[in-house]
């Protein structure tokens, strides 16, 4: 048998705005909420499960999401519009930049619950920095 990630769930103070803004900026709809999640499902079959609780349970995590080129561009568009800051490092340091790691290009931004979120258009380690 081989082993996939099926789901995770992501705590957020509202489960509904973190849910609705991620598959906003990915293009992506939300599900219908099942039980106390929000479901935002990836092409690859993954459920990102957004569970509401208090704001200072919530222990903030990083979660990096490999799309196309095309698909770059639009969540790009995405993230401009909605005003949302961005960076082309982690740590915040490059504002209002992209990079072009591994020769593809990528971006940093913050979801409503404050967990770092990342888009890529390679992989690490499958290119030219």
């Amino acid at each position: 048998m081989s082993v996939q990630l099926n789901h995770t769930i992501i705590h957020a103070r509202d489960n509904r705005e973190s849910a609705e803004f991620l598959a906003h900026i990915l293009g992506l709809e939300t599900g219908p909420q099942w039980g106390p999640f929000i479901p935002v499902a990836l092409s690859n079959g993954v459920t990102l499960d957004f569970a509401a609780i208090p704001a200072e349970s919530i222990a903030l995590q990083h979660y990096a999401f490999l799309v196309t080129e095309e698909e770059f561009d639009g969540i790009f568009e995405r993230i401009r519009a909605c005003g949302t800051s961005y960076f082309a490092d982690p740590h915040g340091k490059q504002p209002g930049e992209i990079n072009h790691n591994d020769g593809g290009r990528g971006v940093y931004f913050m979801d409503p619950a404050g967990y770092g979120m990342e888009v890529i258009t390679r992989p690490y380690g499958g290119g030219e920095s």
